[in-house]
């Protein structure tokens, strides 16, 4: 019998169901599960990840693993959903990667946006971003749009350590991937500018939190000026004085900070992390969160509110209590 014969011979509904799925419907009276909720809902949980356990962990992994045989070496942070192993929160994915003198890290290109916070590192360290030759100092920001080609050199003495930032977990969810390795390997340099559209410097970054006007609480933040080439993630430079706090505060974007500074916790629902400087910590969307300064401390956040932006589905709640 096709599908309409099998729906015609029913005598009720629980001959009906299987030839539903079989014809690939669901009723929607009779879900395996709930499509709608009456607020956010995750299985992601706010992390914390130590600097200090990472680059110990890189730095014995480089006995095994360099950029010939893994192009990044890298270690991601995650949280622990189901068989998750790469999503730091829904939207973004975070890792320390590590790069040791005389070392390439070869040049590919795919859909998914990238930056990267400079940790530690001497001279000698540089991107190529589609030709254009950039120096990586500790605490730079530096921009990799999705679509160029990018590389990673350190020519000096010292070994590198930065922070990656990728809406890759977007990408995967959406779907649009795409992914290319260089044909040379290398990639030519074209231009060795002084500044960049995709280049923020600590220098800057520290001025421009000295002109910036503190809330109630003392907080100071500046939004870098990147969103023309970051289209879904907002990046911020956040300092905050001893004894400040931001929050409690919950809203729907997913949130990523990284300490460049200076000491704190972490608090969110039962759990409390204390961070230091190079440490990670992740605010999943609607997860009520808050940060205390133990001592002076500056903080790089990375949100995915523009994309929530864009789709009409950011909302934030004010505390209450």
């Amino acid at each position: 019998m096709n599908t309409t014969e099998k729906i015609n011979a029913a005598k009720g509904l629980d001959d009906l169901y299987p030839v539903f799925n079989e014809a690939r419907y669901t009723a929607g009276w009779h879900k395996k599960r709930r499509s709608l909720w009456k607020e956010p809902a995750t299985e992601f949980t706010p992390r914390h990840w130590s600097y200090a356990e990472a680059y110990a962990a890189l730095e014995k992994a480089s006995q095994w693993i360099d950029t010939e045989l893994a192009e990044r070496r890298n270690l991601l942070m995650f949280n622990p959903v189901g068989d998750n192993d790469y999503d730091t929160v829904r939207t973004l994915v975070s890792a320390y990667q590590m790069i040791k003198p005389n070392e390439h890290a070869r040049a590919h290109r795919h859909t998914p946006n990238a930056l990267r916070l400079v940790l530690d590192a001497g001279p000698g360290l540089f991107t190529v971003v589609n030709g254009v030759k950039i120096p990586m100092i500790p605490g730079d920001v530096l921009l990799t749009p999705g679509g160029c080609w990018h590389s990673h050199y350190n020519e000096g003495a010292d070994t590198a350590c930065w922070i990656d930032f990728l809406d890759v977990p977007l990408v995967h969810r959406l779907e649009p991937m795409f992914y290319e390795e260089h044909p040379d390997v290398y990639q030519t340099v074209a231009e060795e500018p002084v500044a960049h559209p995709y280049w923020f410097k600590r220098a800057d970054i520290d001025a421009a939190l000295d002109e910036a006007a503190p809330d109630e609480n003392g907080v100071c933040r500046h939004l870098l000026a990147s969103a023309e080439h970051m289209l879904t993630m907002d990046l911020t430079c956040i300092r905050m004085p001893a004894g400040a706090r931001i929050g409690p505060q919950r809203d729907t974007a997913s949130r990523i900070f990284a300490v460049t500074k200076g000491a704190g916790t972490f608090a969110s629902g039962d759990q409390s992390f204390a961070f230091k400087r190079g440490d990670v910590f992740a605010a999943p969307g609607w997860a009520r969160h808050e940060i205390t300064a133990a001592e002076d401390c500056d903080l790089f956040e990375v949100n995915d509110r523009p994309a929530l932006d864009k789709l009409g589905f950011y909302i934030r709640e004010a505390w209450e209590g």
